[in-house]
């Protein structure tokens, strides 16, 4: 029996360890704070959940062109990857998967999610899905090698699921949808870079030219994260001035944003990794706050 039992352990093992290859390749840690996004845009569009069938298909096909992009930038970035302390027991690095693979796989789930969405969803979401994958692979990951502006760029689709999540809701770009798009863009800033400026050497190893690479002394890296924190806050009073939010969203947000400006000042202080990951963790918990605060405010009004 046991000459029989191994094999049956080894391919289990195997097809754990692939699944888990595949997981990785679709960058969850993203792929979380994209469905987050979707769903808040999907909620204030909706003014609650409206059918659940519509917002299951919203969030599975938006999982599926998230993840298949996460697994292009792998693909695209296998040979950086490999330069790097932090990356180089990625998937492709490490040889644990063919390039070819990933393309075929990336490709695939690309395509699958946004005909998915124009299918079950509307066909603005779907163009959106494709548009957001797009500029994330042929846009923004080119330009980590060429500008620092890559952020600034690359926080263009990193914002547009939010719309698609109102798109979903709604088939249309209204106002809000554009404010909570401006929320979104503002918030990336500081986001990456705090991981920027704890991932600096290592990035310097891969050439991203990543503002804290260009300019190691980070005057303007801290410059930047302040800007973008200020703005954020009339951005992020908008809903309420527009008229789709009330006092509740006003004390929370508030509350909120200025906690989230607070969590840099450390950093500005003494630019150090440990301050960049009090930023950075504090950029997390936001958008789920946010999240929560719209959910209560529509509940009780």
């Amino acid at each position: 029996m046991g000459g029989l039992e191994n094999p049956m352990k080894f391919e289990k093992q195997k097809a754990k360890s692939m699944l888990s290859v595949y997981l990785e390749l679709s960058k969850l840690n993203i792929l979380s704070l994209v469905l987050v996004a979707t769903f808040l845009g999907y909620y204030l569009g909706n003014m609650g959940i409206g059918s659940w069938e519509k917002l299951l298909f919203t969030l599975l096909g938006t999982s599926l062109t998230a993840a298949g992009s996460g697994a292009l930038n792998h693909y695209q970035e296998r040979e950086p990857d490999s330069l790097m302390t932090r990356t180089k027991n990625r998937p492709l690095p490490a040889g644990l998967i063919s390039p070819i693979h990933v393309l075929l796989y990336g490709v695939f789930m690309v395509i699958s999610g946004s005909i998915l969405l124009v299918w079950k969803v509307n066909l603005l979401t779907g163009f959106l899905s494709i548009l957001t994958a797009f500029l994330y692979i042929i846009v923004y990951t080119p330009l980590k090698r060429i500008t620092w502006l890559n952020t600034s760029i690359g926080s263009i689709p990193g914002a547009l699921p939010i719309i698609g999540g109102w798109t979903a809701a709604t088939g249309e770009i209204g106002t809000m949808a554009w404010i909570l798009f401006g929320i979104m863009y503002l918030w990336q800033h500081p986001h990456f870079y705090a991981i920027a400026w704890m991932c600096k050497e290592d990035y310097s190893q891969a050439n991203f030219k990543m503002l804290p690479v260009v300019e190691p002394d980070g005057t303007r890296t801290i410059r930047q994260i302040f800007w973008h924190l200020l703005l954020m806050i009339p951005m992020a009073l908008l809903p309420v001035i527009e008229g789709s939010l009330g006092s509740i969203y006003l004390i929370g947000v508030t509350i909120i944003s200025f906690a989230f400006f607070l969590s840099a000042i450390p950093l500005a202080k003494d630019k150090s990794k440990k301050s960049a990951l009090l930023l950075l963790k504090t950029s997390v918990i936001y958008l789920p706050a946010l999240l929560v605060i719209i959910i209560i405010d529509l509940g009780i009004s």
